[in-house]
């Protein structure tokens, strides 16, 4: 295992979101799926009550999603490479067909027609800072998924393992990545509680992921470009 107990109340959980496709729908329904260049953190809560084995709108999920709004998230973009180069991260449009789907009056549309678009050849640091024996959860989740997880969607399966470990500092929890080259480097988007701090605000706070109602609050961020 890459993580540990240590003694402090809070920490840094670490994860590694590489694939050829992934898909973050920030503003995201009906006929046309579109993604965000980040990941979201309702995304990223998704798939850790996947690994927990949570059911949707049980008063479990309801619980580790309470928690999860005490987590402060940070996602970091992290350029895949091949050869030495970096590989260029492009939206990919799919036109998408289902047979059979059910209209509100309860009779069957011969087809339903979406556009959905997907990132291809992306890769992502994501930090989760929080307590430690809620980091220690989720990362003993991920080491062991009970269900399927993936990058947005299930299409979007992971090409590396998303558990990187718990750290006792964000320095820590940055080097298995980005190795020695400072966060500045890179693009970032950052949880923060003030205006102040950062004047963009995401619909992607989960607060129920029940099919029929799913619920979101707004959580506020600020994206910082890289120097690289």
């Amino acid at each position: 295992m890459s993580w540990w107990l240590m003694s402090t109340d809070q920490a840094w959980l670490s994860l590694r979101l590489e694939g050829p496709l992934q898909s973050w729908g920030v503003d995201s329904q009906y006929n046309r799926r579109s993604t965000g260049l980040m990941p979201t953190k309702s995304a990223v809560a998704g798939m850790c009550c996947a690994a927990l084995g949570v059911d949707r709108g049980s008063e479990e999920e309801r619980q580790i999603l309470s928690k999860f709004t005490e987590l402060r998230m940070t996602s970091i973009a992290v350029p895949r490479k091949v050869r030495d180069r970096d590989l260029d991260v492009r939206r990919l449009q799919d036109y998408h067909t289902i047979q059979g789907t059910r209209k509100a009056d309860g009779s069957l549309k011969d087809c339903h027609i979406t556009q959905r678009q997907y990132l291809t050849d992306a890769g992502y640091c994501v930090l989760l800072f929080g307590t430690v024996t809620f980091c220690h959860e989720l990362a003993e989740a991920l080491s062991d998924p009970k269900w399927g997880i993936w990058l947005g969607r299930k299409t979007c399966i992971p090409s590396a393992p998303v558990l990187v470990g718990v750290f006792g500092s964000q320095e820590d929890a940055l080097r298995p990545i980005l190795g020695d080259l400072p966060l500045e480097w890179f693009t970032r988007q950052e949880e923060v509680e003030t205006f102040a701090e950062g004047r963009d605000s995401l619909p992607d706070q989960p607060l129920s992921f029940l099919s029929a109602n799913r619920e979101f609050a707004p959580r506020r961020v600020v994206t910082t470009p890289g120097k690289a």
